[in-house]
C-alpha cells in the first residue's frame, strides 16, 4: 500500500510544527551525511529554526570553517 501524499502548507499549531520540524530535520542531517559517501561531494547544510535556532552539518572541514567565517556576530 502506497503512502498519501500529504498537503505542503504551514503549520498553525506550534507544538505540532516543532515535532514535525524536529523529525524533518533528523531527515534531512541524515541525507546531507549520506550524500558525501555516496557521491564523493562536498556537503553543507544550514537550517535556521521559527525561533531563530542554527542547526548546521557539513561534510568537509573547509565548509564548516566558510560557514563560520561568513556568519554575522
Amino acid at each position: 500500500m502506497a503512502r498519501e501524499k500529504i498537503r505542503i502548507k504551514k503549520i498553525n499549531n506550534t507544538t505540532a510544527r516543532q515535532v514535525t520540524f524536529s523529525k524533518r530535520c533528523r531527515g534531512l542531517f541524515k541525507k546531507a551525511e549520506e550524500l558525501p559517501i555516496l557521491c564523493d561531494v562536498d556537503v553543507a547544510l544550514i537550517i535556521f529554526s521559527f525561533t531563530g535556532k542554527l542547526f548546521e552539518c557539513s561534510s568537509s572541514r573547509y565548509v564548516t570553517a566558510s560557514i563560520h567565517l561568513k556568519q554575522p556576530n
